[in-house]
């Protein structure tokens, strides 16, 4: 008993020291913003593609504001984190940041001051981006405008305000450095999963969180983000009409495919980021995704008329009819011109939940960019929860063929309350 007490005692000395080392972060030193001239014109270029890949406008431009000022709120079950200002502004921004202090914050999570930062910034995959890409992207942000802007005061349950204990997180999910290329693959491959796993994070959204916020194994199986499901990236082959490597690409790239549909919610600005890099970068993250691909299954039979509730469906129809058809319907122009495919195709009908057909239905698909291939106006002040539960209920059961959805009208309420706030 001696023996193995002093194994535990040992193992938990050796688990505090790493947490101290954690905790105890010693502040970089500031500099003088660099000026634009400082930076070689290519690598601004090469991490303006980096920038890109990382979808970090997104994330730190709040509504309204401008590029990279930060503001955003980020929505998580332990409340509320404000995105940080990343324009070299001295003093709300990391103009005071250096080379080294922007590393180490990629790579380790630690702000130039010294303290923790939250994984909400998504530091445990930004840690595989290589050295070169990391210096390419601060040569890009520090040649942006400078703007003053300090974000709102994060808004989390009361022991996360304090930031040592995300030492004992980071020991539990961080993995510093870059990963090696497999040199059984293709380098397109390689390239792929670098992109996905590294400045692209794709298994934060699209993976489930486990009680502290971790990613749960098996990466890409689903998650969920501002109350949107991100479908699970390892079963493309179980869609009604199996996707390709080259629709993938194209969604990526375009955001619509005409064979599965249009990228709506947080997916939207990710495809139009991606807008921005060479179609390489797509080909490669999409021949990496659909390796992980498991096996495809029989297709899910018609379910049977008395599942659905016959009632709410045809009122569905009806309001269908009148609000959707003249885009939707299989006669409308857009579809018949426009080569849009059938609703019946659409991952958000053929999901488990129905949340992201009601979010699609309540918010549409904003106009963000003229280079944008989809728009759908939102219904949020046109429709009650009950009417859009029963189309809801209509799409799911006539169009799609699916088994019902249970509790529409609730969902849509607690959906729409969720989205107020």
């Amino acid at each position: 008993m001696k023996a193995r007490t002093r194994i535990w005692a040992g193992a938990a000395l050796a688990l505090a020291t790493a947490a101290a080392a954690w905790v105890i972060q010693p502040p970089i030193a500031p500099v003088q913003p660099p000026a634009d001239t400082d930076f070689d014109s290519a690598s601004i270029a090469r991490g303006a593609r980096v920038v890109a890949q990382g979808d970090c406008m997104v994330c730190h431009t709040a509504a309204g504001g401008a590029p990279y000022a930060g503001g955003l709120p980020l929505r998580t079950p332990f409340g509320t984190i404000y995105t940080t200002n990343i324009t070299p502004d001295r003093d709300t921004g990391i103009g005071a940041w250096s080379l080294a202090a922007f590393t180490r914050a990629l790579r380790h999570g630690v702000a130039r001051d010294g303290h923790l930062l939250y994984p909400a910034f998504p530091y445990i995959h930004y840690t595989r981006m290589s050295t070169v890409d990391i210096n390419d992207a601060y040569a890009y942000l520090m040649t942006r405008t400078p703007v003053t802007a300090k974000p709102p005061a994060n808004d989390l349950l009361l022991p996360l305000r304090f930031r040592p204990l995300l030492a004992g997180w980071n020991l539990l999910y961080l993995r510093p450095g870059p990963v090696a290329d497999d040199p059984r693959q293709t380098a397109e491959w390689n390239r792929g999963r670098y992109l996905v796993d590294g400045a692209g994070h794709c298994a934060s959204c699209h993976s489930a969180l486990g009680p502290i916020g971790g990613e749960r194994s098996p990466a890409f199986s689903g998650g969920n983000v501002d109350g949107w499901d991100a479908p699970s990236l390892t079963t493309l082959l179980q869609a009604p009409k199996p996707w390709t490597r080259e629709q993938l690409a194209l969604y990526l790239r375009h955001g619509w495919s005409p064979e599965h549909g249009a990228a709506a919610g947080p997916m939207g600005p990710v495809a139009h980021s991606l807008s921005q890099v060479p179609e390489a970068d797509t080909n490669a993250i999409a021949t990496y995704i659909m390796s992980l691909q498991q096996p495809a299954t029989h297709a899910v039979a018609p379910a049977p008329a008395a599942t659905a509730d016959a009632a709410r469906v045809a009122q569905g129809a009806t309001l269908f009819a009148g609000a959707c058809a003249g885009c939707h319907g299989a006669a409308a122009p857009m579809m018949t011109a426009g080569g849009r495919p059938s609703l019946a195709l659409s991952t958000a009908v053929n999901s488990d939940r129905p949340d992201n057909l009601i979010q699609i239905v309540l918010n549409g698909v904003p106009w963000s960019h003229a280079q944008q291939t989809t728009f759908m106006p939102p219904f949020s002040a046109a429709l009650s929860d009950a009417q859009i539960a029963s189309i809801a209920a209509y799409v799911r059961a006539d169009i799609g063929k699916r088994p019902a959805w249970n509790n529409l009208e609730k969902r849509t309420a607690d959906i729409r309350k969720e989205n107020q706030q």
